[in-house]
């Protein structure tokens, strides 16, 4: 695992974050040092996976990135005639994402989709995944997303959705903004790097409070949503049809 240290040197990027092969190259490292719960969100996943996947349905992985969510899926499905739908839009991401499906030996069958994830068609689904993708879409792009989720789930099929998000309360905002910044530095990130990354997402990643999610989600039609899993300004929320 390459280790990230694109924003620390004199050539980091002076542009918009986008998920180009540079980023490609280090997000493992990215994702397990930047995120707080990073892992245990994919804990969580697989144990839906083993829970509600049911035989004969379909899994989704909408903003695949490299496959992660996708593989903690895979290899916790215990049913038959499954099959798991990973869609990314980016090239690096989809390319090394097919590297890592190609490469593991479990049975149930991946289609790696190149592909806008609000354009792909979502049925008979059992169990949809969103891992911090939501929050990189057009904000009037997320409802009919979300209602298009919730169409194409069977009944007691579950939607996760994990996400960055701000706090209502500008004080407590903060405090949650400078706790992540504390952990991104106890895993070596420097202030220059925190601060040059911050501002190539600015405008890039929007973030909703976890009340507008709720509310989202309700409006899409799930009957239960709640947050399952917190760690200061990210979340993990799970709605069931």
């Amino acid at each position: 695992m390459s280790r990230d240290e694109l924003y620390a040197g004199e050539q980091a990027p002076d542009a918009p974050f986008e998920f180009n092969d540079a980023v490609a190259s280090v997000f493992p490292d990215m994702l397990c040092r930047s995120i707080p719960g990073y892992a245990e969100s994919l804990a969580a996943i697989a144990s839906l996976a083993r829970r509600h996947v049911t035989p004969g349905s379909r899994c989704y992985d909408l903003g695949a990135s490299l496959g992660a969510a996708t593989l903690a899926i895979r290899h916790n499905i215990r049913v038959d005639g499954c099959r798991i739908i990973a869609v990314d839009n980016a090239p690096a991401m989809v390319r090394r994402c097919r590297e890592a499906i190609a490469a593991d030996g479990a049975a149930t069958p991946v289609d790696v989709l190149q592909a806008d994830v609000c354009a792909v068609p979502i049925e008979n689904a059992s169990l949809v995944v969103m891992n911090y993708t939501l929050q990189f879409l057009p904000r009037d792009e997320r409802p009919g997303l979300l209602e298009r989720i919730h169409a194409g789930l069977a009944d007691g099929g579950v939607f996760v959705l994990s996400e960055k998000v701000v706090h209502d309360d500008p004080r407590i905002e903060a405090l949650l903004v400078d706790l992540h910044h504390e952990h991104k530095r106890r895993h070596d990130y420097s202030a220059l790097e925190i601060s040059r990354k911050r501002a190539a997402l600015e405008n890039v990643l929007v973030p909703d409070s976890v009340q507008t999610h709720l509310e989202r989600l309700r409006n899409a039609g799930f009957r239960h949503a709640g947050v399952w899993l917190r760690w200061f300004n990210f979340v993990s929320l799970v709605a069931i049809r």
